[in-house]
């Protein structure tokens, strides 16, 4: 099998395929073929026999894409944590995700309590225009009622629509003795997932959400305008960013290091090996970087983090990232669903595999909790059933039960943004700030100590 290079969308990150190549098999070969397809079309034979019983004696009556969706489900959810089958509109949904654009309202919204609210408004859509609050109770979506049984999926599908379509929200307002009314148009929603600014004299601030199609250029152009602010130092924020497209992962960590270093390995299960490598030199030249992560860091973040970890690039900061070294290929299929399949497994420069391990800060910061930061239970790979087994501790538990929070709340991953928390209510961000200050002051001691020792 020859492995090639060939980018494909996935739910947390992209795989690489390989190419077939058809070999013509004779003798005991091409027999020891024919045997495996023949005891393929048996176990298939039961499945047969089993639908057919299904549809025949069943107390109700059966739809047979739901049982047959249900049993590819089974199979998938027989393999790794990671692996799944996704319906129509769930590989629709994450199609959105990972171009971070859709027509809609400009709304994040929520399940608290069992109800649907809304976190907050997206700044410059129809949402935000029409005067639509964080706290709103969504009662209705044009005429269908959002019930104890609808879920985030559904309200979100039933509020996306096509650019200059109408949909009418009634909701419930703490401050409103009545209803309110809202009709809005819908438009094209852009999710950047690049903020940045100049958090304190000197010091650039940027924070990445997710890694998207578009995420890479926005980094570049995040740069570029910090670099025109006069920076001196940078602090690159992954907290909570659960990953994305490898293509976008490998293009952000290129811009922090220098040609021809390498960004990440990935290994299929025969072996095969393919390795990215930075293609030019960053921008930044040798300012220092300062990675803050944390439990909810995976996936992408944890390649972007390892990289600059392993090249001295950056001094990683915060918690224990969650430890997904796994790579996932999506498979899309003839009705519009798509498996979503771990394919291989990757590693960081040195040759480390973070899978179940994460990435281990250089200095570890225990977030403060304040009224703007929520604690929930910690959970990462190692916490999940079926993980995979990380190679280099092939002892480690693969059966640990699935953790699950206490809350109710379903909430979106972009609720949580540190980009527009106060620095000084962020424990792991008001660290990162102090020691690129102490960096920058003994820095500019070296010349006074070398003068005094000469002195002696």
């Amino acid at each position: 099998m020859k492995f090639i290079k060939k980018i494909r969308v996935t739910f947390l990150l992209t795989a690489i395929f390989g190419t077939i190549a058809m070999t013509l098999f004779v003798g005991k070969g091409l027999e020891t073929k024919v045997s495996a397809e023949t005891e393929q079309y048996k176990d298939l034979k039961i499945f047969s026999e089993v639908l057919s019983s299904l549809k025949k004696s069943y107390v109700e009556p059966l739809d047979t894409k739901d049982l047959v969706y249900g049993a590819i489900k089974g199979m998938l959810g027989s393999l790794d944590a990671h692996s799944a089958f996704m319906p129509p509109e769930v590989y629709k949904e994450m199609q959105v995700d990972t171009k971070g654009e859709f027509g809609g309202l400009g709304l994040q919204v929520g399940i608290r309590d069992k109800r649907l609210v809304v976190v907050a408004p997206i700044a410059d859509t129809p949402a935000a225009e029409a005067g639509l609050k964080a706290g709103d109770i969504i009662l209705k979506v044009d005429e269908a009622e959002m019930t104890l049984e609808t879920t985030l999926m559904d309200a979100v599908q039933m509020m996306r629509g096509a650019k200059g379509t109408a949909v009418t929200l009634t909701v419930k307002r703490k401050s409103e003795t009545k209803p309110l009314t809202f009709t809005l148009i819908r438009a094209i929603i852009r999710i950047n997932s690049v903020k940045s600014k100049v958090i304190e004299a000197g010091i650039g601030y940027i924070h990445l959400s997710q890694f998207q199609e578009h995420s890479a250029r926005d980094m570049k152009k995040a740069i570029s305008t910090l670099l025109n602010e006069n920076i001196h130092s940078l602090v690159l924020d992954l907290r909570n960013n659960p990953g994305g497209l490898l293509n976008a992962a490998v293009k952000i960590s290129d811009q922090f290091l220098e040609s021809g270093q390498l960004i990440v390995s990935i290994k299929s299960r025969d072996g095969n090996k393919d390795e990215y490598t930075a293609s030019k030199n960053s921008e930044l030249g040798g300012i220092p970087i300062i990675v803050l992560v944390n439990e909810g860091s995976a996936s992408a973040s944890e390649i972007v983090a390892g990289a600059l970890q392993d090249w001295k690039r950056a001094v990683v900061v915060g918690m224990q990232t969650f430890g997904k070294g796994s790579v996932q290929t999506i498979l899309p299929l003839s009705d519009g669903s798509a498996l979503r399949l771990t394919t291989a497994k990757y590693y960081t420069p040195s040759g480390r595999s973070i899978q179940n391990r994460g990435i281990e800060p250089d200095i570890i910061v225990h977030p403060e909790v304040t009224k703007t930061v929520a604690t929930s239970p910690i959970v990462r790979e190692k916490d999940l059933a079926r993980h995979l087994v990380n190679e280099l501790d092939p002892n480690a538990d693969k059966t640990a039960p699935s953790a699950q929070s206490e809350s109710d709340d379903e909430i979106s991953p972009e609720d949580f943004d540190p980009s527009v928390q106060k620095a000084n209510e962020d424990t792991q961000l008001k660290k990162a700030i102090d020691l690129l200050k102490s960096w920058r002051i003994f820095k500019e001691m070296d010349p006074i100590l070398s003068v005094k020792k000469n002195l002696r």
